[in-house]
């Protein structure tokens, strides 16, 4: 390969690089990634049966593997 072209690849990449990594940073100060309530807000959407179901599934799995004494 030419090194032009070797030299404008490398200078692309970085830069590709060096805005992703500005992005991310710019993410994290702003709080992009903080998401204090997801549990909670989880729990406010589910209906009954379903949090009931998925407990009962739970609790079978852990059955399974010997984990409850019944």
């Amino acid at each position: 390969m030419d090194d032009n072209v070797i030299s404008a690849m490398l200078f692309v990449s970085l830069g590709l690089g060096a805005l992703g990594l500005f992005a991310f940073l710019w993410g994290l100060k702003t709080g992009q990634f903080d998401d204090s309530s997801k549990f909670l807000d989880g729990a406010l959407h589910d209906s009954e049966e379903d949090l009931n179901s998925a407990k009962h599934m739970e609790d079978k799995q852990k059955k399974a593997k010997g984990n409850i004494d019944d």
